[in-house]
């Protein structure tokens, strides 16, 4: 029962996630990776939030599954993505100022989530008097982020090199105002198939919560597994589409896709539990263990030199795999 609803979630995610590319081509950057990374969001806060407000205990859910996106992202996905790509084209760059944004609301986003709790916390959850502004103070970061990625600075998102596997993308953009004028029925179509996909993951995510519950209590396996297997699932489409763009040399739409949907995820999902904690009188267990935290530090820190340099490589995506290994086995250890 519960391999079936998986089957239909990533279904259903890989829907959501041909309807948002859809989108994505139609807007064009950084608008359509915007609604891409959106989407596959969405999807994680339902699963968490499923949990959450399921039977049992889970404390620990979204942290577990937060960390688990940081490191599938930061290690796995971006690794892949640099190795594939730079093996492939030899002149691999990023727009410097967009990543650089990136990786600055990434810093103080994993620490709010991560680190700080552990500092002024009790037993690693945030007290309800630090819980609102830390929710209120997340919300207006990450919309200010919103607001300047979509208004001045879109620029900064947009790739710095031609792209030679399409022919269209070469192509100016028009503006989203004259999308609308021009292709609304197709995009308000599109958006409505879009959330129509994420109907049964709603649905479903309950129900795949407890069975998932019991499955892993029967196997005897690491608590922390629960949030891996929900980021694994939210994020495969999404890898799919991160590593499709390496391969035909879209640098920047790999950190957009990539970087855009981890900083979604964090700035979201931290609010979204947080408010769900103190409208349930829950405890949200946030703070991370030594070994994770380094791995975290480990993970941003490489993040910060890999992108700096003039162009990345398939030597820059190798460092990140063999991060991602040393994660998989802190989670077993």
């Amino acid at each position: 029962m519960l391999a079936a609803i998986v089957a239909v979630i990533i279904v259903c995610a890989f829907g959501v996630v041909t309807e948002a590319e859809h989108l994505a081509h139609r807007l064009g950057d950084p608008y359509g990776t915007l609604v891409l990374t959106l989407s596959i969001v969405l999807i994680e806060v339902i699963l968490i939030s499923a949990v959450m407000l399921g039977p049992g205990d889970h404390a620990t859910i979204a942290r577990d599954s937060v960390m688990a996106a940081t490191m599938i992202v930061l290690t796995l996905v971006i690794g892949l993505a640099l190795l594939i790509g730079g093996m492939r084209h030899q002149n691999l760059r990023v727009n410097r100022t967009g990543i650089s944004s990136y990786l600055s609301l990434l810093v103080v986003l994993v620490t709010v989530a991560f680190a700080f709790p552990a500092v002024i916390g009790e037993n690693g959850a945030y007290t309800p008097g630090q819980a609102v502004p830390i929710l209120i103070l997340t919300i207006l970061l990450y919309g200010f982020f919103l607001y300047r990625q979509t208004g001045a600075q879109n620029t900064d998102f947009q790739e710095v090199t031609p792209v030679q596997a399409s022919t269209d993308t070469n192509e100016p953009q028009p503006g989203i105002p004259a999308v609308l004028r021009e292709h609304r029925k197709e995009v308000l179509a599109r958006v409505a198939l879009l959330l129509a996909t994420v109907i049964p993951i709603v649905l479903l995510s309950h129900h795949m919560a407890a069975l998932l519950d019991d499955g892993l209590n029967r196997l005897g396996a690491p608590v922390a597994l629960s949030g891996i297997l929900i980021a694994m699932i939210v994020f495969l489409p999404e890898a799919i589409t991160t590593i499709r763009a390496a391969w035909t040399g879209e640098t920047q739409r790999v950190t957009n896709l990539a970087h855009g949907a981890l900083v979604s995820c964090v700035g979201l999902t931290l609010p979204v539990v947080l408010a769900i904690g103190l409208l349930t009188d829950q405890t949200v267990i946030l703070a991370e263990s030594p070994a994770n935290l380094v791995l975290l530090g480990v993970s941003l820190l490489l993040s910060l030199t890999t992108f700096s340099a003039h162009r990345v490589t398939a030597l820059h995506g190798a460092a990140h795999v063999f991060v991602f290994v040393l994660y998989g086995i802190s989670v077993f250890a």
